[in-house]
């Protein structure tokens, strides 16, 4: 059975090279190649004009270059563009520019659906269908960046890994496509513009201490004691509270870094002044700050939003009780953007 061609972009620098002198090139013709992959973002060989036509012709041979491809677009009345890309195998994923007076921001997905079933987010309905590559993850923040340039004549500012997804069920991907944002031969982003965010799995968060992630991180908390924790995000059964702040006491430690707690309010539930006393007990001992999050509505779904005042009420409590906190205003609700309504309501999620 004849063998897969090579995905150029899964190789490391060295490979790279390895593969560049196996083919009879010379040694810089190594590094014109990796510039043309990560730094000048190249969509095909064709486009690596500096290469002579029998390398890249046996570069075609040998390997495949399969870059996401925007193939739908929607704007919303707030400026909010939801972009869906479509994969080399037929998949959907979507991602988010989201623009502020003082950010522009690229939501991204690290998977194609997701399986950790939160029941107040609409991609936690979706099926699993595969990890995104890494070079999958770099191809959303590419495509979204040309947006921000084509719509507000400025590139992205920030990156939150919260899209569709679990970054830390997809754990050398997520790195990996960090560090080609971030590298100088790559997209050249400082890492603490990037923020990675996780519905919580403790063995993988105390392994972004031990391998010295530099991005920022952020814990999808949404309920500071277990029932209720357990009622909307099944996978608190297995990383209980109590295990997720013995390994964020480990990440602050180690990393020396911050991290965040994300907290959708949502109304009757987590949003009356014994769960904002419970949040300040758990944040404080994990010196967290807080986003408080607008709930946003999906289809067939069980909550309600925090009316505003009560939203204030409670970010006000927090502030009193020395806990940073600040309500994130949810952006391209009416194009179904905002915060957990990522679901590929106009495209399948894939064909297979």
């Amino acid at each position: 059975m004849p063998t897969a061609p090579t995905d150029i972009r899964a190789l490391s620098r060295e490979e790279a090279g390895a593969l560049v002198a196996e083919l009879g090139e010379k040694p810089y013709r190594a590094t014109q190649l990796w510039e043309w992959l990560w730094k000048k973002k190249a969509r095909s060989f064709d486009d690596m004009s500096d290469l002579p036509k029998a390398f890249r012709a046996a570069l075609v041979e040998r390997t495949v270059l399969r870059p996401l491809v925007l193939e739908e677009e929607q704007r919303s009345q707030d400026g909010t563009v939801k972009c869906a890309f479509r994969t080399w195998d037929g998949h959907v994923v979507e991602g988010v520019l989201i623009p502020t007076p003082t950010r522009l921001t690229a939501c991204i997905s690290s998977q194609i659906g997701c399986s950790l079933s939160c029941s107040f987010c609409a991609t936690g309905k979706l099926k699993r269908v595969r990890n995104l590559d890494a070079q999958e993850i770099f191809d959303q923040v590419v495509l979204i960046d040309k947006l921000a340039h084509q719509y507000y004549k400025e590139g992205l500012t920030n990156i939150v890994y919260m899209g569709m997804g679990e970054p830390l069920l997809n754990y050398a991907n997520t790195l990996r496509s960090a560090e080609r944002i971030t590298a100088e031969d790559g997209l050249g982003m400082g890492a603490r513009r990037i923020t990675v965010s996780t519905a919580g799995i403790a063995k993988m968060i105390r392994k972004l201490a031990d391998d010295g992630a530099r991005f920022n991180l952020a814990l999808s908390l949404h309920a500071a004691n277990d029932a209720k924790r357990d009622r909307i995000m099944p996978i608190n059964e297995q990383n209980t509270l109590a295990e997720l702040k013995d390994a964020l006491r480990y990440y602050t430690r180690t990393a020396r870094k911050e991290v965040t707690f994300e907290y959708i309010l949502l109304r009757g539930f987590n949003d009356s002044l014994a769960d904002a006393q419970e949040l300040v007990r758990y944040a404080s001992d994990v010196h967290a700050k807080v986003n408080l999050i607008e709930y946003n509505p999906i289809d067939a779904g069980d909550f309600g939003r925090t009316d505003a005042r009560d939203a204030e009420a409670f970010q006000q409590y927090l502030d009193r009780k020395g806990i940073i906190a600040r309500i994130r205003r949810s952006r391209g609700r009416d194009i179904d953007a905002a915060c957990g309504q990522l679901a590929n309501k106009n495209q399948a999620v894939g064909k297979g």
